[in-house]
């Protein structure tokens, strides 16, 4: 099987996927009256496990839900050394630079992964390792925050496979890694 990395991101208007100070709330500004998932459940049925970062991590711990993930989930950490009780069984632990960490992952069985997390997507981009971006814009510009992007060493060149709107006002296109 032909690994995939793919990063499914929120993003505002001027590319930033989290406030100044982390601030999420802006993702719900536009109603969402039918609680439509705009792609949401078909790209966990199509991935295997999930890779994100550290601040992620806390983030999704920090929202006082239950465990949402059913796929298995490796955080990139050098600092963390245990996770809850509660979800030991359904979070790995891993550090390396990007290479190594996917060549742990696919010896484990894991191939298509979904990217996460913004310095994880940029280190991951850095090294040219995504093939799939799946980017929904909210209409803000919130002028400061958490960038998606940052400087890269090369071009990546993507392909435009199709864009949907939703509610007339949520943007999301996708685009696949031109090799």
């Amino acid at each position: 099987m032909k690994p995939k990395n793919i990063v499914f991101v929120g993003k505002s208007i001027d590319n930033y996927i989290a406030g100044k100070n982390g601030e999420l709330d802006w993702l719900d500004m536009i109603p969402n009256p039918d609680q439509l998932d705009m792609g949401y459940n078909n790209l966990m049925d199509e991935i295997d496990a999930i890779v994100m970062g550290r601040t992620s991590f806390k983030t999704v711990l920090g929202f006082d839900i239950e465990w949402p993930y059913k796929k298995q989930v490796f955080v990139l950490s050098r600092s963390l050394k245990t996770v809850p009780k509660n979800i030991e069984d359904k979070v790995t632990l891993i550090k390396g630079d990007e290479n190594e960490v996917l060549e742990t992952i696919h010896k484990k069985g894991f191939n298509k992964l979904y990217i996460d997390g913004g310095k994880v997507v940029q280190n991951f981009l850095k090294q040219d390792l995504i093939d799939e971006l799946r980017l929904t814009t909210i209409p803000i510009v919130l002028g400061d925050g958490i960038s998606l992007f940052e400087a890269l060493p090369k071009s990546l060149e993507f392909e435009h496979v199709k864009t949907e709107v939703f509610y007339n006002e949520i943007v999301q296109s996708c685009y696949k890694r031109k090799r």
